[in-house]
């Protein structure tokens, strides 16, 4: 089921739980975004595919294919539109295993659908434009980010991160040798440091750095304080 508002794209929306998945619908309409509902993950890969939204919420247990291996086949095909997991484990295992698939952002039930809609929303300005200072090319090393193409190369060659990842490594590559803590990164790409954990910094920094390859040195760690961008 699609509901029309074209005003801020459509965000695909698979849930099995009825109450849940009307509630979603309901707010993230509300705040001028479209959306489409499905209820298996058979049905919401398919839905992703074929309808290109600007984001999507994945419950993790679903009929069908869970919402982590609906996640993994997106970013498999090359497909890296934002998503948001939405799931009533709370187990940091799950988490980390979310966020290595690839997923932007993770929220547990129960939850406050209007911090819901501000995630969805955080998520697509991270992926609009960054978040913080001139829109400048940044190169610390070999690594090379373009802040408005939205484009990193190790090398020369192209590199391909998530919305969060990318703005994780623009947020270091701003102020080069500048120690950032955890806390500090959290607040600033995040955007809402007292609903995270310092882990999820930690995971996405180790996502980074494996895609980077042989430039993953770009991104130190500073023990007992946090992570800086250094040559």
């Amino acid at each position: 089921m699609t509901v029309d508002a074209p005003q801020r794209g459509l965000v695909l929306v698979v849930e099995d739980e009825p109450a849940i998945a009307d509630l979603v619908r309901l707010y993230l309409a509300r705040d001028g975004f479209g959306v489409h509902l499905e209820r298996d993950g058979d049905a919401g890969l398919a839905a992703a595919r074929r309808l290109r939204p600007v984001a999507c919420v994945l419950d993790i247990a679903l009929p069908g294919l869970a919402g982590t291996e609906i996640c993994r086949r997106l970013r498999e095909a090359g497909d890296w539109t934002p998503v948001i997991f939405l799931t009533a484990r709370d187990d940091e295992v799950d988490r980390i295993v979310g966020l290595e698939l690839g997923a932007d952002d993770y929220v547990t039930k129960p939850f406050s659908p209007r911090e819901l809609v501000a995630r969805v929303r955080a998520v697509l300005r991270r992926t609009a434009g960054p978040p913080d200072g001139p829109d400048r090319p940044r190169v610390v090393g070999s690594v090379a980010l373009d802040p408005v193409r939205r484009t990193v190369t190790a090398a020369g060659a192209p590199i391909q991160l998530t919305s969060t990842e990318f703005d994780l490594l623009a947020h270091l590559m701003g102020r080069p040798g500048r120690v950032f803590t955890r806390e500090e990164l959290l607040a600033a790409v995040w955007g809402y440091a007292a609903h995270a954990g310092t882990r999820t910094v930690d995971v996405h920094v180790a996502q980074v750095r494996a895609k980077l390859g042989d430039a993953a040195g770009v991104i130190r760690t500073h023990r007992g304080v946090g992570y800086a961008a250094d040559a």
